[in-house]
């Protein structure tokens, strides 16, 4: 969590990272742990390992009780996903599951619904998805040389 000053507002950034199993549950748990430092100027981003919406996950991936309890959590603290409410019809996909053979954003950017218009422009810019061969390819090619992953 960091805390400081932007433009003469505070503001708080929150980066979370969900475990692979068990991720909205996780994150519901979080949520709630940290509700008193959540507020109008706080950013939570972050990969949780979770496809919040429909349009965030490919057709064979099913919906499941814990990411709908994650989504009322969300609702109930006033907090929405900033890039799907400014692009409702955008499928961007963040991860690649091989084993699966499925794309999904599990990467998100969570702010309050009162907060929505201080955003002009928000996009996802990687492309790089959970295969190390591809991550290691990606960084060879911007020059770093010590990629053992």
């Amino acid at each position: 969590m960091i805390k400081g000053t932007l433009h003469q507002e505070d503001i708080t950034l929150i980066n979370i990272y969900a475990p692979n199993t068990g991720a909205p549950k996780f994150v519901k748990q979080l949520l709630i742990e940290l509700k008193e430092d959540i507020n109008n100027n706080t950013i939570i981003v972050g990969d949780l390992n979770t496809p919040l919406t429909p349009m965030d996950r490919t057709s064979r991936q099913n919906i499941n009780k814990e990411i709908i309890e994650l989504n009322e959590k969300l609702d109930q603290m006033d907090l929405i996903d900033i890039y799907r409410t400014l692009h409702p019809k955008t499928a961007e996909c963040t991860f690649f599951s091989s084993v699966h053979r499925t794309f999904s954003k599990t990467n998100h950017m969570l702010g309050s619904k009162g907060s929505l218009n201080k955003f002009k422009k928000i996009e996802i810019t990687s492309r790089i998805f959970s295969d190390n061969n591809e991550t290691r390819n990606h960084l060879q090619e911007k020059g770093w040389k010590n990629t053992n992953m």
